[in-house]
């Protein structure tokens, strides 16, 4: 199959549909393939995304700007910023912008991390408090690095956190640990209200898509989240190359896995050095996936083209 790449300018707010969690995307340019090479390229009308306005927004918007605080929805361009922010949810990532692991799937740079800040988690809890977050999304790079995982940093920023913002809910989006369960159970140990961990793509597509993870190492860190009694959730992106047989077994997995939320948005590559798209999920198709999610028993499932790990995270905060 022959793929032709066009180039839009990362002006173009259409192209910022990308996926967040951890996921997060720092290039300018987007490189979007085509599959009928006689067809001018056109992305698909469900994946067009309205400018941020609201009395909301423009007050964060304003907050940012003055203070120079960072989130991960304005350096991942996230196209539900403007609704998040409206909603009082933002995102923050913690533990610098270089990840140990080359996902193909991500943008974000591989190599040699940053010493630890030790200084970050009152900075990120000074930036929720002066944003006057009500519910808080916390992510990372996979820190492989250092011996505790970055899970020393997790645990003393959701602290932090808690000293400025008591009222404020929090969702942690995190690594894998690489298996070492001592790591995740120190974040466990400050209670996060969710705790989300992504499988990211199906079974058959793991090594390709997540070339250091493993699928099985990701549900039982999911197990291990949800048996400690807390909220537990996953994303999935779809358009990846993956079947419907596919989909429905990821699902069945994370569900025997204890999962009680789970996203599933459209993927999109962020240069021609990734993984292609190979599939346009429809709004119908994720529909589909949403009503069949919810009938196999998960308590809340974020399902179309726009979703990322955090959105409409505020409303993940069921009876528990």
């Amino acid at each position: 199959m022959l793929h032709v790449y066009v180039k839009l300018p990362a002006s173009d707010v259409s192209v910022h549909a990308l996926f967040i969690l951890k996921i997060l995307y720092f290039c300018n340019m987007i490189d979007l393939p085509v599959i009928p090479v006689n067809e001018v390229q056109r992305k698909p009308s469900w994946l067009r995304v309205k400018l941020p306005v609201g009395k909301e927004y423009a007050h964060v918007r304003n907050l940012v700007d003055t203070h120079k605080l960072h989130t991960i929805c304005e350096s991942g361009n996230c196209p539900n910023m403007g609704e998040c922010w409206g909603a009082g949810t933002a995102t923050f990532m913690i533990l610098g912008n270089i990840c140990t692991r080359s996902c193909s799937f991500c943008a974000v740079a591989t190599g040699r991390p940053l010493a630890v800040d030790m200084e970050e988690p009152e900075r990120v809890a000074n930036s929720v408090k002066l944003m006057q977050v009500k519910h808080c999304v916390i992510t990372s790079v996979d820190r492989d690095d250092l011996k505790d995982g970055g899970s020393t940093i997790w645990a003393e920023t959701i602290n932090a956190i808690r000293r400025e913002s008591p009222g404020t809910t929090l969702e942690t989006l995190i690594p894998d640990f690489r298996g070492n369960w001592d790591n995740l159970a120190r974040l466990l140990d400050v209670r996060p209200e969710v705790v989300s961990h992504n499988l990211e793509t199906v079974r058959r597509l793991t090594k390709e898509v997540r070339i250091q993870a493993k699928y099985d190492r990701s549900l039982e860190c999911l197990r291990r989240i949800s048996e400690a009694g807390v909220r537990t959730k996953s994303g999935i992106m779809l358009g990846l190359g993956e079947t419907e047989d596919d989909i429905f077994e990821a699902m069945a997995d994370l569900l025997a896995a204890g999962v009680h939320i789970l996203t599933l948005g459209q993927y999109l590559q962020p240069s021609k050095n990734h993984h292609p798209v190979i599939d346009w999920i429809t709004p119908e198709q994720f529909e589909k996936y949403k009503v069949q999610g919810l009938k196999m028993g998960f308590r809340y499932v974020e399902s179309g083209p726009l979703v990322r790990s955090s959105y409409h995270a505020e409303k993940h905060l069921f009876e528990f």
